[in-house]
């Protein structure tokens, strides 16, 4: 089995919750690939994080949880800015993020940062998220992308605090779209799908990316699982029963399954393999909203096996 290379930040969550009646701020490692490399690691594949890190004492705790969960560091670069907080504030267990830190502490990676060699050997590249709307990141990711070799995944991880207006929504679907043209595998959610095609329901945005030249396209809808979609066709698969306490990171974790299968397996010949991995996926996803969330909440393969057992 060979290894990922995941591109994108790194942050700390301040997630909202009560204590005695009182609104306190927890605080949690994350940034969606983090997680998504926190996610492929715990499911024993084997990844490699490229990204920057804050100087200060958060970017140190951040490196040392890379470090204990066993993620890969030699793409990793510290940066002298402090490290970018997101303030999480929760609808039920669905999360809002407000960013705090300029300029973004996740941001800083330039493409002459990039060891094109340990791209080149790796089986999956995967870019996406927030971090792709700076410079210089955004032609750092453009950079690996280009590389020949690896599959290439892309989660455009909308945040639409992020996006201020209609010119910003139109500036992220047009770099958005930019990688789903050559990529082997999107994974977005609904809500990124509503976003960046005027409120298009799963399989109108799965059609659109594949006529993009996208592969293979996974919709995330939340409790209602997710749509899968290949050029023959596309089908919607239901989420597995759970007492979600947090969702934060579940999206994540469903992108390190399908890249935990696609380092084991390679591409799935078909729909029926993309529907198994994405079984598999939403099995993670559901044991991640039953845990309070972040890179903390990604189970091993153990932790899966003890609470689905035969669903896997």
């Amino acid at each position: 089995m060979g290894y990922a290379v995941v591109l994108g930040e790194s942050l700390v969550d301040l997630l909202e919750t009560d204590r005695d009646g009182e609104l306190i701020y927890r605080q949690a490692i994350g940034g969606a690939p983090l997680n998504v490399s926190v996610g492929v690691t715990r499911l024993g594949g084997d990844v490699q994080f490229a990204g920057t890190l804050g100087s200060d004492i958060l970017g140190d705790r951040i490196a040392q949880f890379l470090r204990t969960t066993g993620v890969g560091t030699r793409l990793l670069k510290r940066v002298q800015v402090p490290t970018t907080l997101a303030v999480t504030t929760f609808e039920g267990a669905e999360p809002t993020f407000t960013f705090y830190g300029e300029p973004p502490s996740y941001a800083l990676l330039e493409a002459a940062d990039l060891d094109t060699g340990l791209l080149a050997g790796a089986d999956v590249v995967y870019a996406g998220s927030i971090c792709l709307l700076r410079e210089p990141f955004r032609q750092a990711a453009r950079a690996a992308w280009r590389v020949e070799g690896p599959l290439r995944v892309f989660d455009p991880n909308v945040r639409p605090t992020l996006l201020p207006d209609q010119a910003a929504v139109d500036t992220q679907r047009e770099l958005a779209e930019e990688f789903f043209a050559t990529a082997d595998l999107v994974k977005l959610s609904l809500a990124d799908a509503e976003v960046l095609y005027d409120g298009a329901a799963a399989p109108a945005a799965a059609e659109r990316i594949l006529k993009m030249g996208a592969k293979a396209v996974v919709v995330t809808c939340g409790s209602q699982g997710a749509y899968a979609a290949v050029a023959g066709g596309g089908t919607m698969l239901p989420a597995p029963a759970v007492n979600a306490v947090d969702a934060t990171g579940a999206g994540d974790s469903v992108m390190g399954a399908l890249i935990r299968r696609l380092l084991a397996d390679g591409v799935p010949a078909d729909l029926g393999g993309w529907e198994r991995n994405v079984r598999f996926a939403l099995a993670v996803a559901g044991l991640v909203c039953e845990r309070h969330g972040g890179a903390v909440a990604m189970p091993t393969q153990e932790e899966l096996t003890a609470r689905w057992g035969a669903l896997l």
